[in-house]
């Protein structure tokens, strides 16, 4: 026996079929991003967001590293776990959560123009997480914590 839908559904549907109830309309989904004045928001988690900015001081000229910025990250150099994301730290403010401050710990190569390299890391770094990731940074921070040969 197969049920006939009741009189109050509208004459659109077909006999046993099912109703679905409507989605959330997608600009209610996450935030809208500072960025993007329209449209749907993306959210990028800060796991996410570090990978791609070290990624991309990695890219800069006279960048030889990143520097621990942590006990485990640390531990996790000293066991060969190297990660994209090491010297990298995302703070949020609550003023502006849309808007993280990046601070790097990096280190550079020998003989190269430390200030130089620093505002390349700075620009390389806004500019990743703005056209990658969609996050206007606030904020960039770099901290040379060393200066290599290799």
């Amino acid at each position: 026996m197969t049920k006939q839908p009741s009189p109050e559904t509208p004459g659109d549907e077909k006999p046993g079929s099912q109703r679905v109830a409507s989605e959330k309309p997608a600009h209610s989904r996450g935030r809208r991003s500072a960025s993007k004045p329209s449209g749907d928001a993306t959210n990028v988690a800060d796991g996410a967001l570090s990978t791609l900015i070290g990624l991309a001081a990695h890219e800069v000229p006279g960048v030889v590293g990143m520097a621990p910025t942590s006990l485990g990250e640390g531990i996790r150099r000293i066991l060969g776990v190297s990660q994209a994301d090491e010297g990298v730290e995302i703070e949020r403010s609550d003023e502006a959560p849309d808007r993280p401050d990046v601070v790097l710990h990096v280190v550079v190569a020998y003989g190269v123009n430390i200030p130089v390299v620093a505002e390349s890391v700075m620009e390389r770094v806004r500019y990743a997480a703005r056209h990658y990731g969609g996050v206007d940074v606030r904020e960039v921070k770099v901290h040379v914590a060393g200066v290599s040969r290799g």
